[in-house]
């Protein structure tokens, strides 16, 4: 049975594709404006603490990775998705622009869209560079999934549903905004071969990886436990 076409969620979420002002745009833009507003951007309690995180990771599964020959991009679909599934989902939004409007400051949204991110400044956690954003220029900004989509793959992705792995990939718990070359210098690596350059940042980045480990129930390989186990030993008392 279909949704009438009357629901405000449904008009709202019309108006937040097409961004038009005719026909009474005006008025239900401020609806639009909540739509977006009202899905966290966070899940609750995430990343744990450190000690959280010490005690999530000692009941991880520790394993070596599997099936990784098997693994492409496309498994974890092929573009953004407003996932209902993931943190973040079903506001009307694009998963990026929902990323870029948690994680920069000085944000300006768009007039008619207020999904759209027109500018910005990131403070990139993984280098510590301030890099600005601008909707019409090339970005030095990129969006990435912590644990990478190919480590999920390996630590225990590969048997999920295609719905799981959609969520996974669009889930705000699981991104941030970072600086693009360090993000592609990243690539798929696990925690035991790739840190944040920027050392004081290894402790949050740690509680982010290991609260998505356990989050998803993905497995650790040996190294990958006792590099995490290392940046935890970082954090503050």
């Amino acid at each position: 049975m279909g949704v009438r076409a009357s629901s405000p969620a449904v008009a709202a979420a019309l108006l937040l594709i097409s961004g038009c002002h005719h026909g009474g745009a005006e008025a239900a833009r401020p609806s639009a404006a909540r739509l977006v507003q009202q899905v966290p951007l966070t899940g609750p309690g995430f990343p744990p603490d450190a000690a959280a995180a010490k005690d999530l990771l000692a009941r991880l599964t520790v394993g070596w990775g599997k099936n990784w020959q098997t693994y492409k991009r496309e498994n974890f679909g092929r573009y953004w998705s407003d996932d209902t599934d993931a943190v973040g989902g079903r506001n009307g939004c694009d998963t990026r622009d929902d990323v870029l409007r948690r994680d920069l400051s000085e944000l300006r949204e768009g007039d008619r869209n207020p999904c759209v991110v027109v500018s910005g400044v990131l403070h990139d956690p993984y280098t510590g560079k301030t890099l600005p954003y601008s909707y019409r220029k090339a970005s030095q900004i990129e969006t990435d999934h912590v644990v990478a989509l190919g480590a999920a793959w390996r630590g225990g992705a590969y048997a999920w549903t295609p719905q799981r792995r959609l969520a996974y990939a669009n889930d705000l718990d699981v991104l941030l905004a970072v600086d693009k070359q360090t993000n592609q210098d990243k690539g798929s690596r696990t925690a035991d071969r790739w840190q944040p350059p920027r050392a004081e940042y290894r402790c949050e980045y740690a509680r982010r990886y290991v609260g998505i480990k356990a989050k998803y129930g993905l497995s650790v390989t040996p190294p990958e436990k006792t590099a995490l186990t290392g940046m935890l030993a970082t954090c503050p008392a």
